[in-house]
């Protein structure tokens, strides 16, 4: 195949749009595959009715209450599944009194605020506001808690967690590997009963032991828990072409991806370079955005701990203000977690309580079409 161009458009796809458009990307595969730009003259996500259960949605999680939240041997909450993934919240105030084996897979543990110690099989491994905590699937491990106010968003992957593939911007871009932290040995020598619960297809088996679980005196190979700090990530940025989300992905794995949103400078260099997210249609993936901190230019009404999902077959893009204000903003000040996902996710019941009213239509309601 090759690429056409017929009717009004610009030859520079986010640059110069012609004048009273809306440019829309409709790809494949996410940002990787086939893609046009089609120029409409109306904002493509300013539908006035949604009828039925595909939809934009917003919820707003500090309002969730999991079960850790008061009862320290509870699990996580979970949030959002599908056959590849599953995303939790724990808001947990003490420390696990069980050590977690997850058989169901690879765990890692965004800090949206809190600090304490992750104790592993491989050594503890200290977090606080902002840190990624990767664990391997089969790993021992528990959550030490300091603070009392902990807020954990969690996301478990079937598959492996692996680093993507930066291409020709070289291994050290968007963050060097030499800033992932592993852990040191600290092995336990006490007796007495320790729990480990093992965890397979969202059901939990106690194991007994009659000493210490963490009894590791050392260890060697490619495979152990990692910690990230959002800080760490440098986002790669043009300031003459609006980058595709794709390009601020930061652990891969089968089905999906996680991606880190971090603060950068917007497109300045060229007066008519688009400043925000373009409207796209995500037909091969799911978006799910959860809002860690700073200021979130691109939609109003979403805070802190806040999450979007924009579900396949479903466009989104900013919103109208946002549009007007990018025009003069330099920098965009914001940390955010995005996992693009193939299958489409189901969502637990929970949600329902902390859904955003109106989200939906929001983008026509700012355009003045909704009262």
């Amino acid at each position: 195949m090759f690429p056409l161009s017929k009717g009004k458009v610009t030859k520079q796809a986010h640059v110069g749009l012609p004048e009273g458009t809306f440019e829309e990307e409709h790809g494949r595969e996410a940002f990787d595959g086939r893609a046009s730009h089609l120029y409409r003259s109306h904002p493509p996500t300013a539908w006035i009715r949604v009828e039925g259960d595909l939809k934009p949605r917003a919820y707003d999680l500090n309002g969730l209450k999991p079960a850790d939240m008061g009862d320290a041997g509870a699990e996580w909450q979970r949030i959002l599944w599908n056959e590849d993934l599953a995303i939790f919240v724990s808001r947990r105030t003490e420390t696990m009194p069980y050590f977690l084996r997850d058989a169901d897979g690879d765990v890692c543990y965004f800090i949206h605020h809190g600090s304490g110690v992750l104790e592993t099989d491989y050594g503890p491994l200290r977090f606080s506001d902002g840190d990624f905590l990767v664990v391997p699937k089969g790993t021992t491990h528990r959550v030490v808690t300091e603070a009392d106010d902990n807020f954990f968003y969690i996301v478990e992957g079937r598959g492996e967690y692996r680093l993507p593939d930066r291409g020709i911007l070289g291994r050290h871009a968007l963050f060097d590997p030499g800033v992932l932290e592993t852990p040191e040995p600290d092995p336990h020598d006490e007796r007495g009963e320790f729990e480990v619960r093992v965890k397979r297809d969202n059901s939990y088996t106690a194991l007994t032991y009659p000493w210490h679980p963490l009894d590791v005196v050392g260890w060697q190979g490619d495979l152990c828990p990692i910690r990230l700090n959002v800080r760490d990530f440098r986002p790669v940025v043009s300031p003459r072409y609006h980058l595709p989300p794709s390009v601020h992905v930061t652990f891969d794995s089968d089905g999906f991806e996680i991606g880190t949103f971090a603060p950068r400078p917007t497109e300045t260099g060229d007066p008519t370079a688009l400043r925000v997210p373009f409207f796209h249609s995500n037909i091969d993936k799911d978006e799910v955005l959860f809002y860690h901190r700073g200021q979130f230019f691109s939609r109003a009404g979403i805070g802190e701990a806040f999450i979007t999902h924009h579900p396949q077959g479903m466009h989104h893009g900013p919103q109208a203000a946002a549009i007007e204000a990018s025009k003069t903003k330099e920098f965009a000040d914001e940390y955010a977690i995005m996992v693009e996902c193939d299958r489409p996710l189901q969502r637990d019941q929970w949600l329902e309580a902390v859904e955003i009213e109106g989200y939906a239509t929001s983008w026509a309601k700012g355009l003045g079409l909704l009262d």
